[in-house]
C-alpha cells in the first residue's frame, strides 16, 4: 500500500472492430459466436461500445457459462432502450477454459477487437490476462473476484471482496455456532490462500484454526477427503459432535464431495455443514434433494442478497425477456449476478461521460472515470455505492483494490436459500487483522 503506484501508457482509441456474423442471426442471439452485433434501437449515430466478457465453459473443473450468457442478454437489453447513453453496445465473449495460455488469448482477443473494457468475466489466471490488458490501459471492470490480481492491478475495478471476503465472512459466521471447524478445499495454489482467510474470521469469534483438509479440484469421489474431514472435526461414531462443523469450497465440484458426505456420515456424529456462494446455490440445493437432502440447515455466506431479493426484479425480468429461454443462465449464480451488477457499473460509466460531453467512449476515458469516482455507482442495493478512487480502497494487505468487503449470511431452510440475518455485514476489519499462516 506503501509503495509507488503503476501507471500505464494510455492509448488512443482504438478502431471499433466489425462484428462477425453468425450464420444465422437468431442462434447467434441464443448460443453466440463471439460476438454480439447491436440492435439498432433509437441509438442514432453514436459509435459502438465494445466490450469483452470471458469465462470458463465445458471444463472438468469450475464453469461459470451464465457469465457471457448474461452479458449477451444485457446488451440485447440495453440496445433496445437505445444503448449505453445512445452508444450501442457490442459484446465479445470467449472461453477461458480454466486454463492460462486460454485465459491470455482471451485478454489479447480483447486488445485485438478493440474493446474498451473486460467485464464481468472470471478466471483464476489473473498473471496470464491482466498483462494484456495493462499494456493497452484496458480496464477489467467487475471480474468474479478468482484471482489474486483482481485486487492488485491498477486497471482492476472489482465489484465484491471476492474470495477473501467470502472466507473470512464464512470464518465469522462459523465462529457463533461452530467449536471445531474443517475446511475442504482444493489442492491447488489458489487454494493454499483458503485456510488463512477462514481462520481470520474464525479468530476474531475466538475460535481456534480449521483443520485444513486438501482435495482434488476436479475430483469425483472424495470418500478419503470426507474421512479425513470426520477425523478433523472428531466425529466418531455413536458421538454427539456438538458444535463441530465441515465447510466445503470446491466450485462446481462441491456436490460431489457433499454427496460422499452424505453416504459415509450416516455412522458418525452429526456435523453441521456450510459452504460459500458460487460453491452452493439453489439449484444444487434443489439437486441433492431439497428440504431432505444433506444441505438442510447449511451456512451460506454470499456477497449479494438471496436470489429472492426483490432488489433482483430487475435482472430476472431481463432474462425472462431477453434471454430468449438460454438454460445458460440461472439468476441464482454469483457469476450471472456479479455479470449484472458488472453491466450495471459499465452503464453508468458511459452515462456520467455522456453528461460530461465525452462522445468517443475509449478505454482511456472509462479508465479516467474510474479513477477519478465523479458519482458513487449505484446499484440498486445489491452492492454499496461503489467508488474506486484512491481513498476509497480497504487498507487489507495483499489486496489493495477491495472497495467493498460487505458480504450475505444466508442458510438453507425448508430447501431454500433464505438470508440467515438482515443486510450486509462487514468483514473489513477482519481482512485487516488477519495473520498469515494457517
Amino acid at each position: 500500500m506503501t509503495g509507488r503506484r503503476r501507471t500505464f501508457p494510455r492509448p488512443f482509441p482504438p478502431a471499433t472492430a466489425s462484428a462477425v456474423a453468425c450464420a444465422a442471426a437468431v442462434a447467434s442471439l441464443v448460443t453466440g459466436c463471439g460476438a454480439l452485433p447491436w440492435a439498432s434501437g433509437d441509438s442514432g449515430d453514436k459509435s459502438p461500445v465494445t466490450v469483452m466478457t470471458w469465462a470458463p465453459e465445458g471444463t472438468k473443473a469450475t464453469n461459470m457459462p451464465g457469465m457471457p450468457a448474461m452479458a449477451q442478454a444485457y446488451a440485447r437489453w440495453v440496445n433496445s432502450r437505445g444503448g449505453l447513453a445512445g452508444h450501442p453496445l457490442t459484446i465479445l465473449t470467449c472461453n477461458e477454459r480454466n486454463d492460462s495460455v486460454a485465459a491470455a488469448r482471451c485478454a489479447q482477443r480483447a486488445v485485438d477487437e478493440g474493446a474498451v473494457a473486460v467485464v464481468g468475466s472470471y478466471s483464476q489466471f489473473g498473471r496470464s490476462f491482466i498483462s494484456p490488458l495493462e499494456a493497452k490501459g484496458i480496464p477489467f471492470i467487475g471480474g468474479y473476484g478468482a484471482s489474486d490480481e483482481e485486487f492488485a492491478s491498477p486497471l482492476s475495478y472489482p465489484v465484491n471482496g471476492g474470495q477473501a471476503s467470502l472466507l473470512a465472512g464464512n470464518g465469522r459466521q462459523l465462529a457463533a455456532a461452530c467449536k471445531r471447524v474443517a475446511l475442504v478445499r482444493p489442492d491447488t495454489l489458489q487454494g493454499d490462500r483458503m485456510p488463512e482467510l477462514l481462520n481470520s474470521g474464525l479468530e476474531s469469534g475466538g475460535r481456534d484454526p480449521a483443520k485444513d483438509i486438501r482435495a482434488p479440484e476436479d475430483g469425483t469421489d472424495y470418500a478419503d477427503a470426507v474421512t479425513r474431514t470426520l477425523d478433523g472435526v472428531r466425529a466418531t461414531a455413536g458421538g454427539t459432535a456438538a458444535g463441530d462443523c465441515v465447510t466445503a469450497s470446491l466450485g462446481d465440484h462441491t456436490d460431489a464431495f457433499f454427496d460422499s458426505f452424505r453416504r459415509l456420515r450416516d455412522d458418525r456424529a452429526k456435523v453441521r455443514i456450510s459452504s460459500v456462494q458460487g460453491s452452493v446455490d439453489q439449484s444444487l440445493v434443489n439437486r441433492t434433494g431439497g428440504r431432505s437432502g444433506p444441505l438442510e440447515g447449511a451456512y451460506l455466506t454470499g456477497w449479494y442478497p438471496v436470489a429472492s431479493d426483490a432488489r433482483w426484479k430487475p435482472m430476472r425480468k431481463v432474462i425472462t425477456d431477453f434471454a430468449f429461454g438460454d438454460n445458460r443462465i440461472d439468476p441464482a449464480d454469483q457469476g450471472v449476478q456479479t455479470t449484472w451488477i458488472a453491466y450495471t457499473a459499465l452503464r453508468a460509466l458511459v452515462r456520467q461521460l455522456d453528461d460530461e460531453g465525452v462522445e468517443d467512449i475509449t478505454s482511456h476515458a472509462l479508465q479516467t472515470a474510474l479513477d477519478r469516482g465523479g458519482r458513487a455507482i449505484d446499484t440498486g442495493g445489491l452492492t454499496p455505492k461503489l467508488r474506486w478512487r484512491a481513498a476509497d480502497m480497504l487498507a487489507v494487505r495483499d489486496f489493495p483494490r477491495i472497495v467493498n468487503a460487505m458480504v450475505t449470511y444466508q442458510t438453507v431452510r425448508d430447501g431454500r436459500v433464505v438470508a440467515a440475518q438482515d443486510g450486509f455485514v462487514n468483514v473489513t476489519t477482519t481482512l485487516e487483522r488477519r495473520r498469515t499462516g494457517g
